[in-house]
């Protein structure tokens, strides 16, 4: 993944003064020491709100937030529908391995239906979140899906993310080769992955919703975009009204 990261930084010719990196807690978060750009390893479920911050207070800056199923979609669940639906200008990039690794193996909000951990020794009962179609209802202007094992598609999919104007969401299946021994693994998804048919509509959110809900066989690509305003934008919009009333 970090190759991922420096290819797209390269490709768009972005220097590393000018970008920030922002992790969580679990095990993407030293994802921003493996950079010579500026870092900030916050909090557990925290990646979003510091990363806003980050972004407000100086908009020139490419701002990269990265966090693991757990940190995104469990204790930090409550802040993805606000940057997205605000349309913050960055990149969440989210990876996925259906367990919380960091901490020895427990289920995480992705994890499988069945799934034996130190936390479900009877299986998991619980069915499992579907991250691309939270980010579609929550209004993010862009989501994709790419796949660890597949770096070409993974680096060139980090730079269509960071490209986009706007609250960019890439979800990127990541197998845990330590602790998860069931269909989520290297060998199982290189048989099941598939890419979106090439006549997918990325700008049809109901296409978007529908190939998300086909989980049996994961599809990777853009799902959906659309331009609009960022929060950076209708803030500005909304000082200069009120400068303009006084």
């Amino acid at each position: 993944m970090a190759e991922g990261l420096t290819f797209a930084l390269k490709r768009l010719e972005i220097e590393y003064k000018d970008v920030v990196v922002v992790s969580g807690i679990g095990c993407a978060s030293r994802f921003p020491f493996f950079f010579n750009t500026y870092g900030f390893h916050t909090l557990h479920g925290r990646v979003l709100p510091v990363a806003t911050g980050v972004k407000i207070a100086n908009d020139d800056l490419t701002v990269v937030a990265v966090g693991g199923d757990g940190d995104a979609f469990a204790i930090g669940g409550g802040h993805i529908p606000h940057a997205a639906r605000r349309n913050v200008d960055m990149t969440y990039l989210v990876f996925d391995n259906g367990i919380y690794g960091l901490t020895k193996g427990q289920t995480s909000p992705t994890s499988a239906v069945g799934f034996k951990t130190s936390s479900s020794p009877y299986k998991n009962g619980d069915e499992p979140l579907n991250p691309l179609m939270m980010l579609l209802s929550y209004g993010a202007s862009w989501v994709g899906q790419s796949y660890a094992g597949h770096q070409h598609d993974l680096a060139d999919m980090i730079t269509q993310a960071m490209s986009h104007k706007g609250f960019s969401f890439l979800r990127i299946l990541s197998p845990c080769v330590t602790f998860d021994k069931t269909d989520n693994t290297y060998a199982n998804l290189n048989l099941h992955v598939r890419d979106l048919p090439e006549d997918h509509d990325t700008g049809d959110f109901m296409a978007a919703m529908s190939a998300a809900s086909q989980t049996n066989e994961p599809a990777l690509g853009v799902y959906f975009k659309e331009d609009r305003s960022t929060l950076a934008q209708v803030m500005n919009a909304t000082i200069s009204r009120a400068s303009d009333s006084v």
